[in-house]
């Protein structure tokens, strides 16, 4: 294997990794960012509640 078959032969493999890993780097990072919309959200929705609860609270309670 001469010239262009042997380049190929010697770089396809080390190609082929990379691009495995790219897909697999990318993946990941999507996965996390989902993940942190996701807790982002929950959080958002928790203050929400709590901030409702204490609105109520206050609201229901006797003034001295």
């Amino acid at each position: 294997m001469d010239g262009i078959g042997g380049v190929l032969t010697a770089v396809i493999p080390s190609v082929g990794v990379g691009l495995l890993f790219w897909f697999a780097m990318r993946a990941i990072v999507n996965a996390d960012r989902t993940e942190r919309q996701a807790l982002a959200r929950m959080d958002a929705e928790q203050d929400a509640a709590e901030a409702a609860i204490t609105k109520n609270s206050q609201e229901n309670r006797p003034s001295v």
